[in-house]
C-alpha cells in the first residue's frame, strides 16, 4: 500500500511540473475608441486583432510620408544629392526651412520627412525621383499598388496635404508600414527620436513629434511613429511597438483631438499585448497528411490568444489551418508538397520537426503514461 501511494505522488508531483500554467488573461474585450477609423496588426503574422472602420476611405494627412519614404529608399540612392526648387522651398505647412538651390542628401531629405514631417523635403523628394509631384503620385501609386498590394490608397502628393482624392484606410496604411518596417533604413530613420539638423536657413535638433517615442514607459516598447494633423483629417497616427515576442502596428485615424488619438493608441496598445501572443513554426518543418507528407517553405508566423492552446490540421489541399478551443480558423498556409526524390526535401527533413498536427495536450497522456511505468518499474526493482 505504501508504494502504490508513493508511485501515485511522485507521477501526481511530475504531471503538476509537465502540464502548461494557465494564466488569467487581462480583460480580452475589445476598448472603445474615439477615432473614427483604427486597426491594430501583428507585424510578424499580418493579423488583424483589432479594427475599426479599417477600410473606410480616410484623408491621412502625414501619415502619407511613411509611404513616401519607403518607396524612396527602395528606388533611389540615398546618397545622391537633391536641388531644392522653388516650389519645394514654398511647400506650405510643417517645414525643415530648405532653401532655394540647397543641396541635400535624400537620406538627410528623408530624415527630415519623417523625424520633423518636413513638407518641403517631401516635395524636394518627389521632384527629384519624377520630375513634378503629379508624376510622383502616379509612380507611387503603382508602386503602393503592385509591390505593397493595396486597394483602396489613392495619393495625390508626398506629404499629405489636403486634397479630396488624397484617401486611404487603416487597413492600408497599417500594410505599408508593416512592409516599410521590414528595411532596416526605413526602422532606423523611423525610430529616431532626436535628430540634429543643420541646413542653409536653420540648424536645431529635431525630435520625434510622436510623444509616446519619449514617454515612460511606453519609450521602452515603442519602436516607431508618425503623427499627421489637416483640418479634414482630423489627428492621426501610426505607432509600431514591441514587447517581448510580439511585435505590433496601430493605425488611428481622425480623432477630434490629439490627446483622444493618444489615448486610443495607449488602449490599443495595452489590448494587443495583454491578450495576444506570437507563435511560429521553423522552416523545414514537415506534417503528416493523408498520404501525402508537407513540409514549411519558410517560417511561418500566427497570432492567437495570449496562453491559448491551439490546433495544427492540414487539409486534403496542403493547406494549413491554425484553429482555436473553438474551432476557429486564426491563420492558413499553403504548405509545399515534398518530392521524397530530391536531395534537398531529404536533407530539410532530416533536419525538421515532425508536427502531426496535434496539440500538446493530445500527446501529453501517453508521456505521463510511460513515466508513470518507469517509475513503477523503478520502485520494484530497489524495493
Amino acid at each position: 500500500m505504501k508504494k502504490m501511494l508513493l508511485i501515485i505522488t511522485a507521477v501526481i508531483t511530475i504531471y503538476s511540473l509537465l502540464v502548461p500554467t494557465t494564466f488569467a488573461q487581462s480583460d480580452a474585450s475589445p476598448p472603445t475608441i474615439v477615432s473614427e477609423a483604427a486597426i491594430v496588426m501583428d507585424a510578424k503574422s499580418g493579423e488583424v486583432i483589432y479594427e475599426k472602420n479599417a477600410k473606410a476611405q480616410k484623408y491621412p494627412a502625414s501619415l502619407t510620408k511613411i509611404a513616401t519614404a519607403i518607396y524612396t529608399i527602395e528606388n533611389a540612392d540615398l546618397d545622391e544629392k537633391v536641388t531644392v526648387s522653388k516650389n519645394a522651398r514654398h511647400t506650405e505647412g510643417t517645414r525643415v526651412y530648405l532653401e532655394e538651390g540647397e543641396q541635400v542628401t535624400l537620406k538627410k531629405l528623408l530624415q527630415g520627412l519623417l523625424i520633423n514631417s518636413g513638407n518641403d523635403a517631401g516635395v524636394a523628394i518627389a521632384e527629384h525621383l519624377s520630375g513634378t509631384v503629379d508624376q510622383f503620385a502616379t509612380e507611387i501609386n503603382n508602386y503602393l499598388k503592385n509591390d505593397i498590394g493595396v486597394k483602396n490608397t489613392h495619393f495625390k502628393n508626398p506629404h499629405g496635404l489636403f486634397n479630396s482624392e488624397h484617401v486611404t484606410t487603416a487597413e492600408d496604411l497599417a500594410t505599408i508600414t508593416r512592409y516599410a518596417m521590414e528595411n532596416e533604413v526605413f526602422r532606423n530613420i523611423f525610430g529616431t527620436k532626436k535628430f540634429e539638423w543643420s541646413g542653409e536657413a536653420w540648424d536645431t535638433t529635431l525630435f520625434s513629434h510622436h510623444k509616446l517615442m519619449r514617454k515612460k514607459p511606453y519609450e521602452e516598447i515603442i519602436t516607431g511613429g508618425k503623427t499627421g494633423y489637416v483640418d479634414q483629417s482630423g489627428f492621426t497616427l501610426a505607432t509600431t511597438a514591441k514587447k517581448e515576442n510580439v511585435s505590433l502596428i496601430i493605425i488611428t485615424l481622425n480623432s477630434d483631438a490629439q490627446r483622444g488619438a493618444y489615448n486610443d493608441t495607449m488602449k490599443l496598445l495595452e489590448y494587443g499585448f495583454g491578450n495576444f501572443e506570437t507563435s511560429s513554426i521553423p522552416k523545414g518543418t514537415t506534417f503528416v497528411g493523408e498520404g501525402t507528407d508537407y513540409i514549411t517553405s519558410k517560417k511561418l508566423y500566427f497570432t492567437h490568444p495570449l496562453n491559448e492552446q491551439v490546433k495544427k490540421e492540414v487539409k486534403e489541399d496542403g493547406s494549413l489551418h491554425i484553429t482555436d478551443q473553438n474551432g476557429k480558423i486564426l491563420s492558413s498556409f499553403q504548405l509545399s508538397e515534398i518530392n521524397n526524390d530530391t536531395e534537398d526535401v531529404r536533407q530539410a527533413k532530416s533536419m525538421s520537426t515532425v508536427d502531426s498536427g496535434l496539440p500538446m495536450e493530445n500527446q501529453l497522456p501517453n508521456l505521463f503514461i510511460s513515466i508513470g511505468l518507469s517509475i513503477v518499474d523503478l520502485f520494484y526493482k530497489y524495493t
